[in-house]
């Protein structure tokens, strides 16, 4: 598994906040984003090589309702 780059591991805070913030568990997510239930918990434990990319944050936006802008630093 390669290291975590600093805007990597900035994105899976940001959207791990988010979606606590909405009240989503790890599963709904991956499943609302139509991918395995384990999929959101593996990004965020950081323990394989699953990221979101750029077609997973605009689907994860729609979900929680906000701007893909709010998962990038500025």
């Amino acid at each position: 598994m390669a290291q975590l780059t600093e805007i990597e591991q900035y994105v899976i805070d940001k959207v791990k906040e988010k979606r606590i913030q909405a009240g989503l568990t790890q599963a709904v997510l991956s499943v609302a984003m139509d991918l395995n239930p384990k999929f959101v918990g593996n990004v965020e434990r950081s323990k394989t090589d699953d990221k979101y990319n750029i077609n997973h944050l605009k689907k994860i936006a729609e979900i929680l309702g906000c701007s893909i802008r709010e998962f990038f630093p500025e």
